[in-house]
């Protein structure tokens, strides 16, 4: 690392750093040089925050507001909490301007300038956010990719940008794998989603497999959801598949690194696999071992390859 000041993340910042232990993927493994880890953890408060306010699951408390300069009583309009967080975020590119108000923006302001990140992969999952509190079903596949455009791919996009590998295409194979393991999130999450009023499965498959809402309701699933999530899996694979060479395409510490997101969503489909494709009961999650030799098989399938 170079001489930036370090920022010092408050109670509740530092539980949106937390959440990282839950991903289907190693966010900052032990493997990568310290200062790739730090940066990919601010990388990550980011993307892990906005998904939070546009959640409505931001620690208890509101001092998330309170950085974002937002009144108590608007805290709860996710949409104010957004336009909040984009204002600061213009504060990060904003090199002549103050200083974020929030820590985790503040924490990101160095990496951003180190690593001369763009603006627009950040604005991407915040225009994502947005779209979440108006669109709450998608007719289509296609408009499902669109939505991942902005939710998902942004991040590899950023993973390339700090790691200096960016070229056309890697971020055409990093967005098939983003798309994929947005996909496999969805699949996962079908109870907690449904119970915040959104469904990820395209209307155009489940018209087409005869399941309709009341099914994603039932604390199990009968046999034509599991036919649709086995359906939407497949999908998933084929786009995991387009993006694996991607792993080939780099050299060191990095190529673990994105065999490792590679492999957490192909453990994430072995486990949703082993579930018969029932969803429903709660997320089903790969096992550390189940983990590892996924990321084996990915890592000799780019050998192969290479």
């Amino acid at each position: 690392m170079t001489g930036d000041p370090q920022v010092r993340p408050d109670a509740s910042s530092r539980a949106t750093l937390d959440k990282a232990a839950s991903e289907n993927f190693p966010v900052a493994p032990f493997f990568l040089p310290r200062a790739w880890r730090d940066d990919l953890m601010a990388v990550y408060g980011f993307a892990r925050l906005v998904d939070d306010i546009g959640d409505g699951d931001l620690a208890p408390g509101g001092a998330d507001a309170r950085h974002l300069g937002v009144a108590a009583a608007e805290a709860d309009d996710r949409v104010v909490m957004l336009d909040a967080f984009e204002a600061d975020l213009d504060r990060v590119f904003d090199p002549e301007g103050p200083a974020p108000s929030h820590p985790l923006l503040n924490a990101l302001t160095p990496v951003v300038r180190r690593r001369f990140l763009t603006p627009e992969p950040f604005r991407g999952l915040i225009a994502a956010n947005r779209q979440d509190q108006l669109v709450r079903r998608y007719e289509t596949y296609d408009d499902l990719l669109a939505y991942c455009e902005l939710s998902a791919n942004p991040v590899g996009r950023l993973v390339l940008q700090l790691t200096g590998t960016v070229s056309d295409s890697r971020v055409r194979m990093s967005d098939a794998v983003c798309t994929a393991l947005q996909i496999i999130e969805h699949l996962q999450d079908v109870t907690e989603d449904l119970g915040r009023d959104r469904i990820y499965l395209p209307a155009e498959d489940m018209k087409r497999f005869h399941v309709g809402e009341a099914d994603l309701a039932a604390g199990t699933a009968n046999a034509s959801v599991r036919t649709l999530i086995a359906f939407e899996a497949e999908r998933a694979a084929r786009l995991l598949d387009e993006g694996t060479p991607l792993v080939g395409s780099v050299h060191g510490r990095l190529k673990l690194l994105l065999a490792g997101f590679v492999a957490g969503g192909r453990a994430a489909l072995a486990s949703i696999a082993a579930a018969g494709h029932d969803v429903l009961p709660g997320p089903p999650k790969p096992t550390k071992p189940r983990l590892l030799r996924e990321v084996g098989a990915v890592l000799r399938r780019a050998h192969r390859e290479g």
